[in-house]
C-alpha cells in the first residue's frame, strides 16, 4: 500500500500542471502532502481486511461504504471531487455513474489481498461500483488491481502489458516521449490508466516509476498512486523512501498500512509454522490474528501456498519431505527390530 501512498505524496505538489515535466526533482519537499488518494486507499484497505478474504458482494460493499464515509468525513479537505464529497456526506450514498480515475487510485489493497486473478478482479470491481459504476470506472479499478496481482505473482512487464491490452483494451503503444508534449491534467480513467501503466512499464525501479510520472505531468498525484502501486508489487519500495514519506502522513494511515503489511508477513509465518513444526503452534498464531477469515489454520495454510514466496515454499517443502522420509525410515527400523 505504500506504493500508492508515496506516489500520492510525491505527486501532490505537481498536480494541476504545476510541475515543469522533469525527472529531476527531490522526492519529498515543501508542498508535499497526502490527498484523497491516500485517504481512500486506507479506507478500502480497512474495509477489505475487516470483512475477510471470502466475503460476498453485499458485506464487502457495505464495509466499503462504511469506511469510505468514515475516512472521508475524518479528512473532509483532502481534495475530493464535488460528487464524491456529496456521497461521503450523504445519509443514503448511491453510485453516481462516475468514470473518474478515483476508482483506480484507491483500489491497490484489492491487488494484494487475494489468491487468484478472478477474485482480485471481482473485489476490485466492487470497490469501484459503490461510486464509480460506469463501465470505464469499473475497468479502471479492475485493471490496476490485475496489474498488481500479476506483478506480485511473478509476471514480467511484457506479460503485464499484454494482459492489460488484451483484457481491458487500453492502448499501451505510445511511449512517454510521445505522450509528454500534449498531456495535461485530466481526471477520467480513459486518459489516466494507459499513461499510468506506461510510466510503470518504462521504469526499472519504484523510484524511476515516480520520476516517469512527473516527466509527463498531468494529474500527478493520482497517476503516481496508480503507477506506484504496480511498481511496489514489482520491485518493492526502498525503506529510505518509506521513511521519508512517513513524516507526511498521519499515524492512522501508517497503522492501516502496518496491519496490511503484517498480514502478509503473518501469512508466510503461519505457513512455515504449520508445515515445519506443529499444528498447535499454528492454531495459536491463527487465533491471535484478526486479519483472516479462513475456517482453520489447515485451510489457511493450503490457501496461502501460492502467495508464499517460492523460496519459502521450496525450503518448507524440502524439510517437510525430509521429515516424512525420516519418519518412514524410523518406522522401517522399528519393524525390522520387531521381526
Amino acid at each position: 500500500m505504500w506504493g500508492a501512498i508515496i506516489g500520492d505524496i510525491v505527486g501532490s505538489r505537481f498536480e494541476f500542471d504545476q510541475g515543469d515535466k522533469s525527472r529531476e526533482f527531490e522526492l519529498f519537499g515543501k508542498g508535499c502532502y497526502f490527498t484523497d488518494d491516500t485517504v481512500m486507499t486506507a479506507a478500502v484497505a480497512e474495509a477489505l481486511m475487516e470483512v475477510g478474504k471470502d466475503a460476498s458482494e453485499e458485506p464487502v460493499k457495505a464495509a466499503l461504504i462504511k469506511y469510505m464515509k468514515k475516512w472521508g468525513q475524518a479528512y473532509p479537505d483532502a481534495g475530493y471531487g464535488a460528487r464524491f464529497i456529496s456521497w461521503v456526506l450523504s445519509d443514503d450514498p448511491q453510485p453516481y455513474g462516475s468514470y473518474g480515475n478515483g476508482s483506480g487510485m484507491r483500489v491497490s489493497p484489492a491487488g494484494w489481498l487475494y489468491d487468484s486473478m478472478e477474485r482480485t478482479r471481482e473485489v476490485a470491481r466492487w470497490t469501484a461500483e459503490v461510486t464509480h459504476n460506469h463501465p470505464e470506472g469499473v475497468k479502471g479499478a479492475e485493471s490496476v488491481a490485475a496489474a498488481i496481482y500479476l506483478a506480485r505473482t511473478g509476471a514480467s512487464k511484457d506479460q503485464i502489458r499484454q494482459y492489460i491490452e488484451t483484457e481491458f483494451g487500453y492502448d499501451l503503444s505510445r511511449t512517454l516521449d510521445e505522450i509528454r508534449p500534449t498531456y495535461h491534467h485530466v481526471e477520467d480513467c480513459m486518459r489516466t490508466m494507459p499513461e499510468a501503466f506506461e510510466c510503470f512499464l518504462e521504469a526499472e525501479s519504484y523510484e524511476q516509476t515516480l520520476r516517469n510520472v512527473m516527466y509527463i505531468g498531468g494529474d500527478t498525484d493520482t497517476l503516481a498512486a496508480i503507477a506506484g502501486s504496480v511498481a511496489e508489487a514489482m520491485w518493492g519500495v526502498p525503506e529510505e523512501i518509506v521513511e521519508g514519506a512517513k513524516v507526511f502522513v498521519d499515524e492512522e494511515v501508517v497503522r492501516v498500512e502496518y496491519v496490511n503489511e503484517n498480514s502478509r508477513h503473518l501469512k508466510c509465518l503461519l505457513f512455515l509454522v504449520y508445515v515445519l513444526f506443529n499444528r498447535s503452534y499454528a492454531d495459536l498464531l491463527f487465533a491471535s490474528s484478526r486479519t483472516f477469515s479462513m475456517e482453520s489454520p489447515v485451510a489457511f495454510a493450503i490457501a496461502s501456498y501460492e502467495s508464499v514466496p517460492s523460496v519459502i515454499r521450496f525450503i518448507a517443502t524440502s524439510i517437510f519431505l525430509c521429515s516424512i522420509a525420516s519418519s518412514a525410515a524410523s518406522s522401517a527400523i522399528s519393524l525390522s527390530h520387531l521381526s
